[in-house]
């Protein structure tokens, strides 16, 4: 197709596309839409995942009244495209203000409490955001992990026992039970002194398991855990303390579900995470957060996205090798299968549903709630998502008796209230960044404004 003929089918300038194609000038959306319909292309074609998540990002923090008037998608996807670290670095300032705005906030209670600070939340999304980055995927550990099952032969049937005697072994660490470890709040301490492992008498063993590996990781591969911090340039030394949590914590999941094996069988198995659970010995949550960093080039799994949260909304923890984007500021959709799982417990719901954009997915919600230990313990309610574009659904137990080609039966989910675009749902708590409101009297809809649907 010749640049005229295909400037003449958008129903453009064959100027304006020359100015498109030497990035002098923006894709709006709806010049975008017409392009995938064109070329009979899936929504997000001509988007990066990270470029994607990167102007979410842009437009939520550029949309804080501090700025005035809000971002629009396009503005925010310009300035990703034609300037990617400017935006980086724009966001980097903007997380510093926000923490330093809570730590001022932390001081002025603490003055008047007189009592201690609060830590920021800065070094938590930072971290958050550089596994994001990363797809949740770092090779180096997930091979390191990968040579010493094999190496030591470590059996799923019995896996607790075998890292056990590799601590031992290898680091002359034995492990005692604590039982009163869980009245303290800690789920394990490590005794260097006494070279001892404290594991509480009743945890379960796929969480015993866990916990040893995550030790195992710690000090196995201090090195590798310490050469990814330093990559990652992180700003203060919080940071890189959860960063070391969470790379343990990767190494931990990498020893107990080998990259190669547990691929392997996920595809045996259609994905089916009960199935998963038993030949691994692990827990649902454990395998729902493996399948979402199945991410090696030269054989990745499906890319999955993967979430937690609490009975109150709050997200524990998130991740995505999906284009997916997850809401900075406000609680996640209303209409997602995770918040319905507390009203089901331990059973599994599938549901498809369709982001703003159009793009489809199929998740899987269920509780992971562990036992408290005890009646007088306050057991912490929770519940895990996961889910992945329907291009990928058919691979999947899950997508049996779901017609994935009906769009009406998709639930229509977003990013969160204050990210989504969506003008008519009712189930809508707070309203969108970037539109104006008329809160006029004459009428009144499912929330007390209308929003005005004209360019951001």
């Amino acid at each position: 197709m010749t640049q005229a003929g295909a400037a003449d089918a958008l129903g453009i300038s064959p100027g304006y596309l020359s100015q498109i194609e030497a990035d002098q000038r923006p894709i709006t959306r709806k010049l975008l839409q017409r392009l995938t319909r064109l070329f009979s292309l899936p929504a997000g074609y001509f988007s990066d995942d990270e470029d994607l998540r990167l102007a979410s990002e842009l437009r939520e923090s550029a949309s804080d009244p501090l700025f005035g008037a809000a971002a629009s998608p396009d503005e925010a996807s310009s300035v990703v495209r034609v300037a990617p670290n400017l935006a980086q670095r724009f966001l980097h300032l903007y997380r510093s203000y926000l923490a330093l705005e809570e730590e001022h906030r932390s001081l002025q209670t603490s003055i008047a409490q007189e009592g201690g600070g609060a830590a920021s939340r800065f070094p938590y999304d930072e971290v958050r955001d550089w596994v994001q980055s990363r797809r949740n995927h770092f090779d180096v550990l997930d091979l390191a992990a990968e040579r010493l099952a094999t190496v030591n032969h470590f059996r799923s049937e019995n896996r607790g026992e075998d890292l056990a005697k590799y601590m031992l072994d290898a680091h002359r660490i034995r492990i005692e039970h604590a039982p009163d470890a869980l009245d303290r709040g800690m789920i394990w301490r490590l005794d260097r002194k006494a070279q001892t492992l404290f594991l509480p008498v009743d945890a379960p063993s796929e969480s015993r398991a866990f916990w040893i590996a995550h030790v195992i990781g710690l000090l196995d591969q201090r090195g590798a855990i310490e050469r990814q911090i330093r990559q990652a340039r992180l700003s203060n030394d919080e940071a890189a303390s959860l960063a070391r949590v969470a790379l343990a914590n990767y190494f931990a999941g990498a020893l107990v579900m080998p990259y190669e094996t547990f691929l392997g069988s996920a595809r045996e198995m259609r994905y089916d995470v009960e199935r998963l659970q038993r030949r691994f010995g692990t827990s649902f949550e454990q395998v729902c957060h493996r399948l979402s960093t199945l991410q090696r080039r030269t054989s990745p799994g499906i890319p999955f996205y993967f979430l937690k949260i609490d009975i109150a909304g709050n997200v524990l923890k998130r991740s995505s090798a999906t284009r997916f984007q997850f809401a900075r500021f406000g609680g996640p959709c209303p209409l997602w299968n995770v918040h319905q799982a507390f009203s089901q417990p331990n059973r599994i719901l599938v549901q498809l549903a369709a982001t703003p954009e159009g793009t489809k997915y199929l998740s899987i919600a269920r509780t992971v709630s562990p036992s408290a230990g005890s009646y007088l313990s306050r057991p912490r309610a929770v519940a895990v998502g996961l889910g992945c574009e329907v291009a990928y659904a058919s691979q999947t137990v899950y997508a049996k008796g779901v017609d994935l080609d009906d769009a009406e039966a998709a639930d229509p989910i977003g990013p969160g209230c204050r990210a989504c675009e969506r003008t008519d749902c009712r189930h809508r708590a707070l309203p969108p960044i970037g539109r104006r409101l008329d809160v006029g009297t004459a009428e009144r809809g499912l929330v007390p404004y209308r929003i005005d649907t004209g360019p951001g």
